[in-house]
Formats: C-alpha cells, structure tokens, sequence
C-alpha cells in the first residue's frame, strides 16, 4: 500500500457558489475571519473535521447541501459580501500605494522574496519552524500593506514531516504525500495551456526540469517550484520531496533550484500576467544565494556586462537577510561539488566570450571563505549571499551585532560595530495568531486599525473594562485546554494505548491554573529539558495547593539530530509520570495549528535559549498580542523590548564558562521567578476575582510591544530602510546605459590596485589648549602618500577615543579631515576634533575608500592606519 500515489478530485460547485471556489483559492481566508465563518457555515461539523481547510472542505461536502446551500438567498447573499470584500482587498489602494507622497520618491516597481520556506496555514505545510512563519508573515502584511511582493520557495511534495511518538516517547517522523491539486494553488501556464518549466543544468549533462504553482496570498503571488513530475528522472524527481531532506548533493540541487530556478520564475511569471519586474531581490537566508549569481549571468549574458560590473549590478538592488547567530546554522557545501555544478548550472550552452565574463575562479571566490579563521575547502551561502548583497541585515538589534562580530572576516580592518550588517527586528502577523475574541474586543473600541500601529491605539484597548479583559483571558485558556485534550488523547492511542486507559486525560490542565506555553524547535541551544534541571523542584511548582502552574510543551526535533530526539523523549517521560501527568503535558506534531493554540491561550511564554544564540524569536510577540506576558532569557527581540515591567527576564550567566553549572544557575533563577514572582502575582485576586496587578502589567505589555511586535510595522522597516535605498541604488548604477555601473567597476579595479602603494607619511595632533581641556578642539595634521589615487578617491578621517585594555581605541569618535595643500606626491589632510570626553585618550587616523556611488565606507573592505609608533603628549597617545 505504501506504492499508492494520492490525487485530488476537486467539486463542480453550483453556479450560485462558483465563487467559494474563489474564495478558497486565495489564502486571505487564513487571517480573514469573516471568510472562514462563509465556509463554516457550509458544514460547521465538516468544518472542524477538516482542520478549517477550505478546499477539502468543499471537496467533502454532501452534494445535497451544497444544492441546499445554492437555494439559500441569505447564504448567497453572505458568499456575495465575502467575495465583493475580497475583491477591494485586491484592488483598493493601500499604504505602499501612497508611498511616493509621503518619501518623495517613487518606490521600488515590484519586489521579489526568496525563502526556502514558507509557513501560511497548517493546510499547506511548507515550513518547518520560525524561518518559515517569518516568510509567511512577511508574504501577509505585504499584501495587506499593498507592497507588489512576489514569493519564491519550492513546493515540498512531503513537507517538512508529520511527528508522532514511540510508546517510549521516541519521536517519529511520517512524510505524507501532498498532491498540488488539493491544495490552494494553480499551475503557471503559458496561453495555449502548456505549463511553464524552469531548467537548471546538471553536471553530467543532466538538466533539472520544475513546474511552477501559484499561491495567491491575498494581493501577493507566492511560485513554488516543483521537481515531481515526468520531465526528470527518478532521481531528480525527488529534489523538491522533502524540507531541508536528503545529502550534501540533494541540498545543494534544492539550492540551485530555489535561487537559479527561483529566478527564471519570476521572470516567466511577470512576462506572462504583467506583473511588475522586480527592481529589489530579497534573500531570506543563504538558501537563496545562488539568486545573486543567476542575476550576475543575467548581466553578463543580457547586457554585455563584464564580471566585475554585472557583480556592482547585482549587488546595489539586493538585499539579504542572515537569521543565523552561529556559524553552524549557515549553509556550507564542499567547494568541489559547488564548482561542478556551477560549471554546469552557469556556463554550459554559453559562448566563449561569455565564458570569459564568467570566469570560473570568480564564480568561486564569491563564496570563498578566504579571511581568518575560514575553511578553504567550502563555498558558504551566507558569505555569497553578503557579497552579492549592497544591504545586508540580522533580524534583531542583538541579533545585527552578533552578526556583524561573526561575519567582520570580510570586512578585515573595522571594529566590529562598524560592519556594514544593520538590523530589523522581527514581527508577527496580528490577523493570523491573534484570537478573534481579542480581534473582536480590540475592534469594538478600536474601529480603525491603523491606530495599532501607535501607542495610542492600545493604550484605547486597555482602558476597557478590566473584566471584559479577564473573561476573554479565561476564555482562550479553556480553549487550551480543551485541544490539548483532544490531542493528548489522539496521542496516546498512536502510542498504542486504549480507550479504556485514557480516562485520566478528561482531567488534565485546569482551565483556572496558571499556563505556562513552551513550544520551538529542539536544537539544544534552546534547552527544552532546562525545567528539568531540579525535577523535585518542578513538581512542586506544578502541585502547589494554593498556586499550581500547567505547562504545555511542544516542539520538533530534525530527522537526523539524534540528541534533540533525546531531550523529547526526556521530557515525555517526565509528562507521562502519573503523579504530574495532569500539570505538563507534551504536544507532538508541532505545527501552525498547535502553535496557535499556545499562543492565544497561555498566560506565559517561556523561552530559554543559550544567550545571545536567538537570533530573535517571534512566538513571545504573539502571546504579548493576545493578553499573555513572557518570561524569557534576555535574549533576540526580548533583549531589545523589555522594560522591566512587561514580563520577566531570566537572569543569566553568562560569564560562568562551565555549561553544566551555567544551566544550574538559569534554572535555579527560573524557577524562583515563578515561584516568588509569577504564581504569586496570577493568583492575587481581587475582592471581584480579579488579579488586579497581573491585568495591569498585561495592559502595560500591550501598549509598550503591540505597535512593535507587528508584522506591519516590520514589513515597512525593510520598505523605508532596505528597499527603498536598494532600488534606489539600483536606479542609479543602472541609469543611462547602466553608466553607473561601469564608473563604479572600473573606480573599484583602479582603487583596489593602487591600495597597496597608498600610506600614510606623517601624523601630528595639537591641542588648542595646554593641557587640552574637556571642550577644547584638538587640530589633525596628516600627510599622505597617494600613489596613483586622487584626493577624491579617499576620505580621511582622525579618530579619537579611549585606551583600551589591549591598547585599543573605544567608543572612537571619526572626525573628517579635508585636503589644505599638495607637495609632489605629498597630500597634506587637516581637520578639528572636539575634546568632549576627559581622562587618557587616544588618536590616530584612518584612510577609506570614498565615492559617492558606494553604499558605506566599509564595502569595498579597504582601510589604511598608520603605523603605531607610540608617544605621550600631556596625556594624548598619539597613533
């Protein structure tokens, strides 16, 4: 039976209900409620059975009440009202359309986003974990905010998997086969009905053929690139079978496809329904990498540009996003493997001349991990991605200094803070993950929700009635409660249990007990067993008489991590016990459904990872949104938004270099938080049963995160500080015959090689006073050797700071220095510096690259300091 190859018969609906047919093919039913009561009103029982799943829904309806339905005018007239709101959502101007006005300028025409995964809905299931619901998110609040986004991933025939239990608590993994034609997409076709295919090249003259499925997501088209079809073999059939599946080979192909494939796509894509063509490319992590170079082919192979200026071309509208805080979250193939298939994928079918424009050594170093530290034998995603990339971000304030301390080998010669690697913090999709009774509650007193975006908008919710506040509170937690039964029991009988043995389950959780939710991926960075550290300790918690504390836990470990499989099975062994079976539970099949769930119903998020390896975390925001508080390691966006006063910071030590003892200290503070903080604070009621105190920090967390944590908010941020700068830049370097790209190659190719010649001959700082006084100016005199460059070509900067320790400048403050007079090869640079800091300081001066087509001082990674003779004057080290 395993042979049987699942397909899907779709409905002939009625001509009275064509349009739920409509309705269901585009994915605003996932965040729209007002749809989804539509289809729950064809069979509300039917409705639940299918997980709320349009299209099966539709597939499985009587035909007997769809004909009743198509005679019923107040039914019809609902399915008219849905179908005419979505058809202003489509086209009703939104916030990018009046973009221009506000900024001046004329936004980028269309933006193309690159994503290995994508988490929409629990009925299609193309994600794995927060990289994916990130994407998904980022996909929904463009469309709502009118940006002309097209998504690009692969379409996964299993998915990431389907995770069950072993008797003993072992996790195991199911991939159940999807078939496209059940699920709300369409094929790309071309006018007489062919479908559009994508080819990559193949060593071995192997060509990889992929279909292209559309999945309207509200206003934004997201292509899926499928492999599964008769136009490979066997083998190649199976690159897009499963999420992140498969060797080094199988991945790499992945790759190859989503970034080569991906683009041709989008290509096809916009020729075919006119569609804007994208100024601005978005890689959503190092999967997408080879997009860049596919666009530097494009250059090459379409506009005759050489290397080196198809490489600027590249780079100024494109912009990549690292989500990774440590190196071995990155992407790393063998170097051989990488160049056959490069040789392949890029030149094959190409003439000689183009061959010479891409030259194969090029191609290479763009992931060559050539700096300190780096290993000679890879070709990293990220390092291509950041090269091929004029901007480049991490998706938390600590999140961007982690990154810009990790990566600063391709900037060799900046401090780490000066690493051209910016940050926008993460946010969450409020119409997805948050409940409809706060929706609703939120909508009563709060009409336009636009307001959210403010301060002021919240600060509206919060002044209502506290019980109302309360009441919905209780009401999402008993909704907990009630599905973690349901799939509790579920559990149990795929683990092999009877019904007559699971009668226990009708009394775990309370829907009147402090819930704590814990529920991520299972690397061990993010320490799922911490709350095991003093079990003892634990129980006490969980069976406090007058405090008691619930936990629901779930979470999903990779196929191959055998020690993430382990810190599941400690945990379920733990909530299997009978003494504490009915206070913490765990969840298997983590998925958008069962993170919904959690989210809208506790009343604590707790998160524990290893700090700073978070890069930011989201599913703390979306408990902030429906009324719930986090208690978390200062660590991703907490570190960033907490203020002492919306939730609980898990003290952490960081310092203590032993990780056994380091993990004893964290717990120990966990769970003194809970118990002399968190518990206490939940139960103290009110003479009106109300926790007045707990209420007033959920009202707090509402007005300080609500406009923060939204997706919205987020999606504007890349908007007004990467896309917009990119296409703007792209605009520039493009314009006029692509004149801007060749002035800024053939400037970046004379710079680079008169580099080495420059230096610096003489440096001599005076102070205005004697000893210089805080307010006082200190005058910089510093005379260059120039060589072959031009004044114009360098900026010149004096620095001052502090001493460090290691003999360091800190917190340095850069003055520019201007060019006052030339003897031969001598160019004499002066400039003032303000004293505004005493104590022993310390200056020397640096010499950059400098044009006005580069995005930064830092990008071409070039500076120049002089040599450190050392000598004091009255306190001033000069360098």
């Amino acid at each position: 039976m395993k042979a049987i190859r699942r397909f899907t018969v779709r409905t002939v609906l009625p001509e009275e209900l064509a349009a739920l047919g409509r309705l269901a093919a585009n994915l605003r039913w996932a965040w729209h409620a007002p749809t989804r009561e539509v289809f729950a009103a064809v069979d509300q029982e039917l409705w639940e059975q299918v997980g709320h799943d349009p299209l099966r829904l539709l597939g499985e309806a009587d035909a007997d009440r769809l004909a009743e339905l198509a005679a019923d005018e107040a039914f019809c007239a609902r399915l008219r009202a849905a179908t005419a709101d979505l058809d202003g959502y489509l086209t009703e101007p939104r916030w990018y359309q009046g973009l221009a006005a506000e900024n001046g300028g004329e936004p980028p025409a269309g933006v193309a986003y690159f994503s290995a995964e994508y988490g929409l809905t629990a009925a299609l299931p193309q994600y794995s974990g927060g990289l994916g619901i990130l994407a998904g998110d980022h996909l929904k609040s463009a469309s709502d905010l009118g940006v002309p986004l097209i998504g690009v991933g692969l379409l996964y025939r299993h998915g990431y998997f389907s995770q069950t239990l072993s008797p003993e608590g072992w996790q195991l993994e199911e991939y159940p086969e999807l078939d496209p034609r059940g699920l709300p997409m369409t094929r790309l076709r071309h006018p007489d009905g062919a479908p559009v295919e994508v080819r990559v090249d193949l060593p071995e003259d192997r060509e990889l053929t992929a279909h292209v499925w559309v999945v309207r997501v509200g206003r934004v088209p997201l292509l899926l690139l499928d492999a599964d079809h008769e136009a490979n073999d066997a083998e190649l059939r199976r690159v897009t079978d499963r999420l992140y599946g498969g060797g080094t080979d199988h991945r790499l192909r992945q790759e190859l496809l989503l970034g080569i494939g991906g683009l041709r796509a989008v290509r096809a894509y916009c020729a075919l329904t006119g569609h804007p063509a994208p100024e601005v490319f978005h890689m959503n992590e190092g999967h997408a990498g080879f997009l860049g170079l596919e666009r530097v082919r494009e250059y090459v192979t379409g506009d005759g540009l050489d290397f080196d200026e198809a490489v600027e071309a590249t780079r100024a509208g494109t912009v990549f996003t690292t989500h990774t805080p440590v190196p071995a979250g990155i992407d790393r193939f063998p170097r051989d493997l990488v160049q056959r298939h490069l040789a392949s994928a890029v030149h094959r079918h190409a003439g000689g001349g183009v061959v010479d424009r891409l030259p194969p050594d090029r191609v290479m170093a763009l992931g060559a991990e050539n700096y300190e530290g780096g290993d000679p034998h890879v070709f990293n995603m990220a390092v291509m991605g950041m090269r091929l990339a004029q901007r480049v971000n991490g998706v938390s304030r600590l999140h961007g200094e982690v990154s810009r301390e990790m990566f600063r080998g391709l900037w060799p010669g900046f401090d780490a803070d000066e690493v051209p690697i910016t940050s926008i913090t993460n946010g969450v999709h409020a119409r997805t993950w948050v409940a409809e009774e706060a929706q609703e509650l939120a909508a009563r007193i709060v009409p336009d929700s636009e307001e959210f975006e403010r301060p002021d908008g919240w600060r509206k919710v919060t002044g209502t009635d506290e019980r109302d506040l309360w009441e919905m509170r209780r009401t999402l937690r008993r909704r907990l409660v009630a599905d973690v039964r349901h799939r509790l029991r579920r559990s149990w009988r795929q683990r092999g249990a009877s019904h007559a043995e699971l009668g226990w389950i009708d009394d775990v959780l309370d829907p009147d007990v402090l819930t704590i939710g814990f529920a991520r991926r299972v690397p061990s960075y993010k320490r799922l067993t911490l709350m095991l550290r003093d079990r003892e300790r634990l129980r006490r918690l969980l069976l406090h008489p007058e405090r008691p504390v619930q936990i629901v836990i779930a979470g999903k470990a990779h196929p191959a991590d055998e020690g993430g499989k382990r810190l599941i099975q400690e945990i379920v062994r733990f909530a299997d016990d009978p003494t504490v079976r009915h206070r913490i539970v765990f969840l298997p099949d983590y998925d958008m459904a069962v993170a919904r769930s959690l989210v809208q119903g506790s009343d604590v998020w707790l998160n524990n990872p290893l700090r700073p390896l978070e890069a930011c975390g989201t599913s703390g925001m979306k408990v902030a949104l429906n009324g719930g508080l986090n208690l978390s390691v200062r660590d991703g966006w907490w570190d960033e938004w907490f203020d002492g006063s919306n939730g609980w910071a898990i003290p952490t030590a960081d310092s203590v270099p032993d990780p056994d003892r380091r993990d004893e200290l964290e717990a120990a503070a966990l769970y003194s938080l809970i118990e002399d903080q968190v518990a206490p604070l939940f139960y103290d009621h009110d003479e009106g049963g109300l926790p007045k105190r707990w209420l007033e920090m959920v009202k707090h967390t509402l007005v300080s995160l609500g406009p923060k944590v939204l997706a919205t908010r987020m999606v504007r941020d890349y908007v007004r500080q990467l896309y917009q700068g990119a296409a703007d830049a792209s605009r520039r370097l493009t314009a006029d015959g692509l004149a801007g790209v060749h002035e800024l190659a053939a400037w970046k190719r004379r710079v680079v090689q008169a580099w080495p010649a420059l230096h610096v001959e003489h440096v001599e700082a005076v102070g205005s006073a004697d000893p210089p006084q805080v307010g006082d100016e200190l005058e910089v005199r510093a005379t260059l050797v120039l060589g072959d460059l031009d004044p114009s070509d360098v900026r010149v900067e004096a620095v001052v700071g502090r001493i460090g320790p290691g003999d360091e400048l800190t917190d340095p403050v850069p003055a520019r220095l201007t060019p006052a007079a030339a003897d031969g090869p001598l160019v004499r640079y002066t400039g003032r510096v303000p004293l505004d800091r005493a104590g022993a300081l310390g200056c020397t001066v640096r010499v950059l690259p400098d044009h006005p087509l580069l995005s930064g001082p830092a990008e071409l990674g070039l500076v120049l300091v002089p040599e450190p003779p050392q000598e004091m004057h009255d306190g001033l080290v000069l360098r």
